[in-house]
C-alpha cells in the first residue's frame, strides 16, 4: 500500500506542476496588461513600465514562471495585482466556502441519487423506473446556470421563501441556520447534474448485480428481499458506484464556478471569475491550483476507498 501511495504523491506533484504551467501559458494569451489594469487606462508609459518592472512582468516568460514556482515551493502564492493583498489570505476563505457548497451538494447527490438508482433497478421497467430515469436524464441535460436562475425565480422571487444570493444575511446574520437557508438553492443547483449521473449509473450497476446467480440463490434460500437488496446486492455494487461518485466530485468542483456566480456565493468560483475579468494572474493561478489539488486528493481518496471495498482492485493497483 505504501508504494502505491508514493506513486500517487509523485503523480500529484507532476499534475500540479503541469496545471501550473498550462494556466500560466493560457493567461499570457488573455488580452490586456496587468500594469494598465492596476494604474488605469490614463497611466503614462513610464509608470506602466515601472509597475511592470516591480511585478517582474518585464522578464521573459520562463523567468516569470520559475519565479512563480520558486515562491510556490516556499508557500508564497504571490500578491493580488488588483487589491495588493497576499493571495493566500484571499483564497483560503473562498476555498473553504466552496468546500461547504461542494460538501452540501455531494450529500444531496448521495442521499438522493444512490437510493433512487437502487430502487429503480429493483423495480426495473416499472413506471417508477421509467419516470425516475427520465427525470434523471432531463436533469443531466439542463445547464446549471439556467437551472439556478429558475430556482431563484420560483423560490426567491415568486414565493419569497429562500434567499436569492449570498452566504449570510448581511443585515441580520443568523448563524448556522442563516447559512443553511442560503445554502439550499445553490446546493440543489450544483447537485442537479451529478445527482442524475449517480442515479443512472447506480441503476445500471445494480441491474447487473441483481441478475447474478448468487442473488437468485440468496432469494431462493428464504432471505427477505430487503436483506438481499441492501446487505448483499448494494454491498457488491459499491466499488463502481464509489468510483462514479468520485468522478462527480470533480465535476462539482468545476460546476460550482457557475453556481457561485449565479447565486453570489463568495467562493473560489466567484473569485476566479472576478480575477479573470481583471487579469489578476496570481489569484487565477492560485484558484486553479486549489481546484486541481482538491481534484487530485479526491481521486486519491476514491481509489483508496475502492481498494478497501474491493481487494481485487487493490491488488491490481499494487501490481
Amino acid at each position: 500500500m505504501i508504494p502505491v501511495i508514493g506513486k500517487r504523491l509523485v503523480s500529484t506533484i507532476l499534475v500540479l506542476l503541469g496545471v501550473s504551467l498550462v494556466v500560466f501559458l493560457l493567461l499570457q494569451l488573455v488580452p490586456g496588461d496587468p500594469a494598465v489594469t492596476i494604474l488605469g487606462s490614463g497611466a503614462t508609459a513610464d509608470s506602466v513600465a515601472a509597475v511592470r518592472a516591480e511585478l517582474g512582468l518585464d522578464k521573459s516568460l520562463p523567468a516569470q514562471f520559475f519565479d512563480y514556482l520558486g515562491g510556490l515551493l516556499q508557500g508564497d502564492l504571490g500578491r493580488s495585482l488588483t487589491i495588493n493583498q497576499p493571495v493566500t489570505d484571499i483564497m483560503l476563505p473562498r476555498f473553504a466556502n466552496t468546500m461547504i457548497l461542494t460538501a452540501a451538494a455531494l450529500v444531496l447527490c448521495i442521499v438522493v441519487g444512490v437510493p433512487l438508482g437502487v430502487l429503480a433497478a429493483r423495480r426495473q421497467y416499472s413506471v417508477f423506473d421509467r419516470v425516475s430515469m427520465f427525470v434523471a436524464l432531463s436533469g443531466a441535460s439542463v445547464p446549471v446556470y439556467w437551472f439556478g436562475l429558475l430556482l431563484i425565480g420560483f423560490f426567491s422571487i415568486r414565493l419569497g421563501v429562500l434567499p436569492a444570493s449570498g452566504m449570510h444575511n448581511s443585515r441580520f446574520p443568523g448563524g448556522f441556520g442563516d447559512l443553511l437557508e442560503h445554502l439550499v438553492l445553490p446546493a440543489i443547483a450544483a447537485a442537479l447534474v451529478p445527482l442524475a449521473v449517480i442515479a443512472r449509473m447506480t441503476r445500471s450497476v445494480m441491474v447487473e448485480v441483481l441478475s447474478q446467480d448468487y442473488i437468485r440463490t440468496l432469494n431462493a434460500s428464504g432471505l427477505s428481499s430487503r436483506s438481499v437488496l441492501w446487505r448483499h446486492a448494494v454491498r457488491n455494487a459499491l466499488p463502481p458506484v464509489v468510483n462514479v461518485i468520485g468522478l462527480q466530485i470533480g465535476y462539482l468542483l468545476g460546476g460550482v464556478v457557475f453556481v457561485e456566480v449565479v447565486f453570489g456565493w463568495p467562493g473560489l468560483g466567484q473569485q476566479l471569475y472576478t480575477s479573470i475579468t481583471q487579469r489578476d494572474i496570481p489569484v487565477v493561478q492560485a484558484g486553479v491550483l486549489f481546484i486541481a489539488l482538491a481534484f487530485v486528493v479526491v481521486n486519491l481518496v476514491t481509489d483508496s476507498a475502492v481498494g478497501l471495498l474491493d481487494p481485487r482492485t487493490r491488488r491490481k493497483v499494487a501490481a
